[in-house]
């Protein structure tokens, strides 16, 4: 046992500062960033242990308390001694920083309001506050953001991991996005939700179910029902729209008349408005544009072109919601997809040419080739012996295919021409 007031030269360890019962001060030795146990006596009897460190900010001795033993253990305490030591060394106050430390519940809305204006839906913030609402508040929101532990975050996800796959990959995303919020402000120096519990989630793979895109067969036959279902007319002309230019729905029910241009038979969709970031120009087709000139009637020809009965944007699930209310089973935006699918799985090469004027990314170096294989010699080779429905089509055949559809009786498929206007061969 060490003499009160004695220097302790030596490191301290678990079994002396559970066992010590003389008072005084106790230092962590050298290397220990100025943490000392202090021991006093109660006035109730027994004695009391606290840890404290000895920190010079701005050059000026100062004694911070760490908390008291035994919920503050030896490993803990020398833990906060050596975060303060680094807080120092980088000219920081880390009394500061203990008085400041935001809850998980004030750091969200701080977070929040930082994404918020990079945001091009209000539905994602509406989905961002609705999923810490119902799964990470009531267990997280009165938590420090230095305090929560990966332990908190399984407790989060775990309920919802195997059930809920999509919600929980997305919550977990949310709640890291606030840890590294923490992190970058100095308030903590790990993101619980990252890495660290990665090998302790289930592993079980959850099957991807992809929305069901209509088939092409079928494309024709829904349009007619569409056109015939009494549905809200903005709606309806919305829908095909969609069908036509194989756009997102996002993007056509905030399409205005300033976009489009009628003599060049193009609606150019600005960045903002793109998931990919990047203004698009979509070539519209004589269906496309009787569509707009059937918007036109509905409006004054300026603002937005297919707006909802009290003028504003249409609610993202309209048109979805026409689909179903007509027993089509299939979401609006995946009809245009479907047709453009199908057109892709045709034209084979063409594939990047397709998948850009559906505004989709070039995912892999096979495309490039591919497109420069056409742009040298304009066709695309087939091996002997006929074709099947699934081979490539040539630049050449697709023109045709693309004048059969205007024949008179038919309409010209926009798709088709995308491809081909996209390889500036129209």
């Amino acid at each position: 046992m060490i003499p009160p007031g004695k220097k302790h030269s030596v490191r301290l360890c678990a079994t002396f500062v559970r066992t010590v019962n003389v008072p005084g001060r106790y230092g962590d030795g050298y290397g220990g960033h100025g943490l000392s146990l202090l021991v006093t006596p109660r006035k109730s009897g027994g004695l009391s242990k606290t840890w404290a460190q000895a920190i010079s900010p701005n050059g000026t001795k100062t004694s911070l308390g760490l908390g008291s033993y035994p919920v503050v253990t030896l490993a803990m305490a020398r833990e906060r001694a050596l975060a303060n030591a680094r807080a120092i060394a980088e000219s920081r106050d880390p009394r500061r920083r203990m008085q400041q430390v935001p809850t998980f519940a004030k750091a969200n809305e701080t977070v929040v309001a930082i994404h918020a204006r990079h945001w091009k839906s209000g539905r994602t913030e509406g989905q961002w506050r609705a999923s810490m609402r119902d799964y990470v508040l009531p267990r997280l929101a009165r938590k420090r953001v230095d305090a929560v532990t990966t332990a908190d975050v399984m407790a989060v996800l775990l309920p919802i991991w195997s059930t809920k796959r999509v919600t929980a990959g997305r919550v977990r995303q949310r709640i890291g996005a606030v840890m590294k919020w923490a992190v970058a402000q100095g308030y903590r120096d790990d993101n619980p939700a990252g890495d660290a519990i990665s090998a302790a989630l289930p592993k079980a793979a959850v099957r991807k179910q992809h929305m069901r895109a209509l088939p092409h067969a079928e494309v024709g036959a829904a349009l007619a029902r569409v056109r015939g279902s009494g549905a809200y007319p903005s709606a309806m002309l919305a829908f095909e729209f969609v069908v036509l230019t194989a756009a997102r729905s996002g993007e056509v029910r905030n399409a205005r008349w300033e976009q489009i241009d009628r003599a060049g038979a193009a609606w150019t969709i600005p960045a903002e408005r793109m998931k990919t970031g990047r203004e698009h120009r979509v070539p519209l087709s004589p269906r496309a544009l009787a569509v707009l000139d059937g918007a036109a009637e509905l409006s004054d020809g300026a603002g937005l072109v297919f707006p909802s009965p009290t003028g504003r944007v249409l609610n993202h699930s309209a048109l979805t919601n026409l689909l179903h209310g007509l027993g089509l089973d299939a979401i609006a935006v995946d009809v245009g997809q479907g047709e453009l699918a199908h057109v892709a799985r045709r034209v084979g090469a063409l594939r990047r040419p397709i998948a850009e004027a559906g505004a989709k990314p070039v995912r892999d170096r096979v495309d490039a080739e591919a497109v420069q294989q056409v742009g040298q010699c304009g066709v695309v080779q087939h091996p002997p012996g006929g074709r099947r429905e699934h081979e490539p089509l040539s630049v050449k055949e697709l023109r045709r295919a693309v004048e059969h559809r205007e024949r008179p009786g038919r309409e010209r498929h926009p798709v088709l021409a995308a491809g081909l206007h996209a390889l500036g061969r129209n």
